[in-house]
């Protein structure tokens, strides 16, 4: 007999991308991507049509479709995953955006968390999340309701990326706990949707989406079967956050893996069995694998930065290779230069600034190539300074570098020093993690990625990088982040003339 066919999604911020694998060996038989368009604005606009994200989902099942020809009839599966945080507004029974979807990263509703923040008492929203401060979506809900207060009625719902692709494809809603953490309408600790935020905003418990139940599953009805080209029935399974997506294809690599995800966002993802999870911008979900909590740590600073340092450093049309001849002749910055690379953060000295990333060390004698190896040098410190206590208290016992940017050979190797002697992998090709982790519960051989370690640096290059870290945190110490939250509202702007 013909092995299956399992077709993962993932649908990311500015990519959407789709693996068909093995259910029996776990190989890769083929896949697609689409670019998502994104719109942009200097106010912190963040957004897409969510009938052009559809659109894309529809092309890239079809290009799927022909590079499997007579294999698309062995397709027995389809998994879900998507970025967290995203929203708009649907029609219920049609599902029809209202709409435009704004991401996670948009920043023009955040000034009104701390206004919600004082709807409840001290320590409320730590009680409730693991957070101290109110999810995003609840700016978002009081942000859209100002702008378009009709749309908030009985026939309509607010929903993410994840559960709009899900209800296209089954007819059924349902959300992940991370999308209802960033909604504002999760009790981390009961694992359950909390309606007391939401009505701190005055919005009714039914206007979001019901919580997926473990690794559930729904079969695909018509309307989906018609936009893949598959039969009714078929299980799909979802929607998952595209962290706990990625988590899910590394979880086979060892007793307590740390997955950090070097997308968009630079993120670590990590099981704990017990206990609370360490201060700091958490994400505390169900664990997809077991007894304990998900726990998602957040960076301040992710590939966005880092494309900014490449334009800027090297020119706007520089390739990748061009980055990776610059650390291939020096892999470090020189002795006593930093750089925070808090570029996508509010400014933490200016309140009301935007723009956090800074150098510090600078001299006449630094040039556009010493800055650009300070910047990669900074997000790798960032990424061990977070996890120090993880690492420390020996919650986990080894590393999957995943994402976009962990293709550069000097991401891999910084990271692998700083974190030395725990030993550090990385996946064996470019594939997608969160389109594997979604075909967890249809097969764990096609959800698993493949993996091979990243080679240690060398004595002498681990102490430098020791003697940036601490230089590292010593700055960050004197220059704390700003929260994200600390960005003004349009009445607050200032003008510049």
């Amino acid at each position: 007999m013909a092995a299956r066919i399992l077709i993962g999604i993932d649908l990311g911020t500015t990519m959407l991308k789709l693996g068909a694998y093995d259910s029996r060996t776990g190989a890769r038989v083929a896949d697609a991507a689409e670019r998502l368009p994104l719109q942009t604005g200097p106010d912190g606009l963040r957004e897409q049509d969510p009938v052009a994200v559809e659109a894309a989902l529809a092309r890239a099942a079809s290009s799927l479709r022909r590079r499997l020809g007579g294999d698309w009839s062995r397709v027995a599966g389809v998994g879900v995953a998507a970025q967290g945080g995203s929203a708009t507004i649907v029609d219920r029974r049609t599902g029809a955006a209202h709409t435009q979807m704004q991401l996670w990263s948009d920043t023009r509703p955040l000034h009104l968390l701390p206004a919600i923040a004082a709807r409840k008492p001290p320590g409320y929203w730590r009680r409730l999340s693991c957070m101290p401060d109110p999810g995003a979506g609840l700016a978002r809900m009081e942000w859209l309701r100002a702008r378009h207060a009709g749309l908030f009625c009985e026939r309509n719902m607010y929903v993410g990326a994840g559960e709009l692709i899900y209800f296209r494809l089954t007819g059924v809603w349902r959300q992940d706990a991370g999308s209802a953490l960033q909604a504002g309408c999760y009790n981390a600790r009961s694992h359950k949707l909390a309606p007391g935020p939401l009505q701190a905003v005055g919005v009714d418990a039914s206007f979001v989406a019901p919580m997926r139940q473990g690794h559930e599953m729904h079969g695909l009805w018509p309307a989906g079967a018609r936009l893949l080209q598959l039969p009714e029935g078929l299980p799909v399974a979802g929607p998952y956050m595209d962290h706990e997506a990625g988590y899910l294809s590394v979880a086979a690599a060892s007793r307590r893996v740390l997955q950090m995800s070097l997308g968009t966002a630079w993120v670590g993802n990590f099981v704990m069995e017990t206990g609370a999870a360490p201060d700091g911008f958490n994400l505390v979900l169900p664990s997809p694998v077991g007894a304990g909590s998900l726990v998602v740590r957040v960076m301040h600073a992710g590939t966005a930065s880092w494309d900014w340092a490449v334009a800027t450093f090297l020119g706007e049309d520089a390739a990748p290779a061009d980055a990776d001849a610059v650390f291939r002749e020096c892999l470090l910055p020189p002795h006593g230069l930093t750089a925070l690379p808090w570029l996508t953060r509010p400014n933490p000295l200016v309140p009301g600034a935007y723009g956090g990333g800074g150098f510090f060390g600078a001299s006449v004698h630094s040039t556009r190539l010493d800055l650009l190896r300070a910047l990669a040098a900074g997000m790798c410190y960032e990424m061990a300074h977070v996890f120090a206590p993880v690492v420390d208290a020996g919650m986990v016992d080894s590393v999957v570098l995943t994402g976009g940017a962990a293709r550069g050979e000097h991401f891999r190797a910084i990271l692998a020093g700083l974190l030395h002697p725990l030993p550090v992998f990385c996946v064996d090709d470019d594939e997608s993690p969160g389109a594997r982790g979604v075909l967890y519960s249809l097969s764990r051989r096609a959800a698993r990625v493949r993996t091979h370690r990243v080679r240690a640096l060398s004595e002498k290059l681990r102490r430098r990088l020791h003697d940036g870290y601490q230089a590292y945190c010593d700055l960050c110490r004197a220059v704390p982040a700003a929260p994200l939250h600390d960005i003004p509202g349009p009445a607050k702007r200032r003008s510049n003339r």
